[in-house]
């Protein structure tokens, strides 16, 4: 099928919860996707910080290919070994000591509130409040949107799960504030993504583990976005010399597989016995095989240290942009996840650029958020910048 077969196709019998670009992906390699008409684009959007690998990376390819001749589904119900080995390597370089396998971002992060929940009920204690920060995006099913901090997410849902408060986003004082004797976790982004990448200061970060430990409360570090070294560092938190005391991992933790995680201490993780929680398809051999490949795979060759030299790169040249554009009122970002923030809608940017055979994406109305893969290099980033520049003088002369 072509481009117009596959929307027409779509349009006819897939539900519109997403507004689509009219164009269907059918190949991938490394940066670069092409359309079912042949096109060939620039991929800086990588499935939304999926394919931190870039697309269709060998290791990755090869795993699956000998998993999937071996073994693809058992269940949770019987010892898995992929996912004891990614469980083993998740915990040899983070903080964690304990891992639970889901499918998504949203589902770690429903794990993570449960678990911050179970953990005072078990100790005898009726702590149940939610803190999490205004413009985070934590997730689309009902405990992960409730502790999202944007109500266009919410709207339509009520009524929300209760038990959470909002404050705003890298304010201590605020977060002090919202501390009461039922608050259980705060829960924060170490970069907000779809918020619009946000990026807090080291003393906010370091202030509220503080905070958490004087209170006793637990601190949950969503990183579905910004884990697997999207940030220059493979979690983002190591950015504040801090830990979590639960995190969550998603998107790129398996090179494109849907997979999710929660990750937490021993002493946490106790609150979950049998039947605390679970997922059918969580922990899988095809998905956590894939992602031991990819984990391995982004330690061994230099990725995130890639991420890091990248990431100056191009948020030098975003800042040379802003200074031949005065509509770009600032540029943010930490490693590969960046933004440029627009004083206009940026809707219109993303559909040219696409139209040139360049992929962006732009979050929060107006701010063009850049997420290419974490394998890109100085010639790749000129191109996007070239495209871009273009783009910007066609549309605001």
């Amino acid at each position: 099928m072509n481009n117009k077969e596959i929307i027409e196709l779509s349009q006819k019998h897939v539900l519109e919860t997403y507004k689509r670009a009219p164009v269907a992906f059918i190949k991938g390699e490394g940066a670069k996707l092409w359309d079912a008409d042949g096109k060939e684009y620039l991929d800086f959007v990588s499935g939304l910080a999926v394919c931190n690998l870039g697309h269709c990376h060998k290791k990755v390819v090869e795993a699956l290919k000998a998993q999937s001749e071996t073994l693809i589904h058992t269940s949770n119900l019987y010892y898995i070994a992929n996912s004891a080995e990614l469980a083993s390597l998740l915990c040899q370089y983070s903080f964690g000591e304990r891992v639970f396998f889901c499918n998504s971002g949203s589902e770690a992060n429903e794990a993570a509130i449960k678990l911050a929940r179970k953990y005072f009920s078990s100790r005898g204690e009726k702590r149940n409040e939610i803190v999490s920060m205004e413009k985070s995006f934590h997730g689309r099913t009902m405990a992960a949107m409730a502790a999202t901090g944007q109500v266009k997410i919410q709207e339509g849902f009520e009524p929300l799960l209760q038990k959470f408060v909002y404050v705003p986003f890298n304010d201590l004082e605020a977060a002090k504030a919202a501390v009461n004797k039922n608050t259980a976790a705060f829960m924060i982004e170490p970069v907000q993504g779809e918020g619009g990448v946000n990026v807090p200061t080291i003393e906010y970060m370091q202030g509220l583990r503080k905070l958490c430990d004087e209170k006793g409360i637990l601190l949950i570090i969503d990183e579905v976005q910004t884990g697997m070294g999207r940030t220059g560092k493979l979690f983002g938190y190591e950015h504040y010399n801090i830990k979590p005391d639960i995190m969550t991992l998603a998107k790129g933790l398996a090179g494109g597989v849907a997979i999710g995680a929660m990750v937490t201490t021993n002493n946490i993780a106790q609150s979950f016995g049998p039947g605390s929680h679970g997922s059918t398809f969580g922990g899988n051999p095809l998905a956590t095989s894939a992602a031991s490949a990819a984990l391995r795979a982004i330690i061994d060759e230099g990725v995130v240290e890639n991420a890091e030299k990248i990431g100056v790169y191009l948020m030098t040249k975003l800042n040379e942009l802003k200074s031949q554009f005065p509509f770009i009122n600032e540029v943010r970002g930490k490693g590969l996840i960046c933004a440029l923030g627009l004083d206009f809608e940026g809707a219109e940017i993303v559909g040219k650029c696409l139209e040139k055979g360049l992929i962006i994406n732009c979050t929060n109305n107006t701010v063009l958020r850049f997420l290419p893969p974490l394998i890109i290099g100085e010639k790749e980033v000129d191109s996007m910048i070239s495209t871009l520049k273009t783009v910007l003088k066609e549309v605001k002369g």
